[in-house]
């Protein structure tokens, strides 16, 4: 697959057929705070912009991509079930269907892509720690209908654990589901933590059964030359993190 140059391509050991790539800030048309490849239709963009870059894009996948309104929620869309042009208000999708392209934004949430051993279904799913918190990682695993063991993740660009500070009711969200999710939020000033989505990702997939769990270490906030942040920058372009099967 040949990309435009900074675009991310996973490395995980997911199936030959399975496809996926992350794009970056790089390789579009969009202008000042949303240079230039923003995705984000809702983003404050000149649309004219957002639809050419939407359009090159679509030049490196085989279809067009199954859009979804997400909401920070746990839903999970079925796409082999979504009538056409249908928009699903959900904050996952699976697929078993070969060149049908599964999409989630993002400007500091993760990008979760998920697969089955066998390539046969595929999965995304946009991982912030509201969602996250609400259990869509779990009822992303469970809708992939895959023996969990034999799942494969990889965690792509997030606000990193060194940028990401977050008052205590966030910590109380998943410390109240589990205790060990203690360890991935750190006192920061007094009444903040710094929270570690990444091991809070992990943590949740673990718990799903999931072991082959790889990615991470990218930071959004840090990276503005590469990657958009709505906590950088409110007035942010999103990114776009695509998987199908060929």
């Amino acid at each position: 697959m040949t990309l435009p140059e900074g675009w991310i391509v996973p490395d995980w050991p997911a199936p030959a057929n399975v496809r996926a790539f992350v794009t970056t800030r790089a390789g579009g048309v969009s202008r000042g705070a949303h240079a230039s490849m923003n995705l984000g239709a809702h983003s404050g963009d000149d649309a004219a912009n957002v639809e050419r870059n939407r359009r090159i894009v679509r030049e490196h996948l085989p279809a067009a991509p199954r859009w979804m309104a997400q909401v920070h929620g746990r839903d999970v869309a079925d796409l082999d079930r979504l009538a056409d042009g249908e928009v699903p208000r959900a904050d996952a999708a699976t697929t078993s269907t070969q060149g049908r392209v599964a999409v989630v934004l993002t400007a500091d949430c993760m990008p979760l892509l998920l697969c089955d051993a066998k390539g046969s279904r595929v999965g995304i799913v946009h991982a912030g720690w509201r969602g996250m918190a609400a259990g869509v990682i779990e009822n992303a695993v469970r809708a992939l209908e895959t023996e969990p063991a034999r799942t494969v993740a990889w965690m792509g660009p997030t606000i990193g654990p060194a940028a990401f500070e977050v008052g205590p009711e966030v910590r109380a969200a998943f410390v109240a589901a589990d205790g060990a999710a203690a360890a991935a939020f750190t006192p920061h000033v007094p009444g903040k933590f710094l929270a570690d989505l990444y091991a809070l990702a992990r943590q949740r997939l673990e718990r799903a059964g999931v072991t082959g769990v790889f990615g991470g270490g990218f930071c959004t906030y840090r990276e503005a030359d590469r990657f958009f942040s709505y906590r950088r920058e409110k007035r942010s372009g999103r990114m776009g993190a695509f998987i199908w099967m060929e």
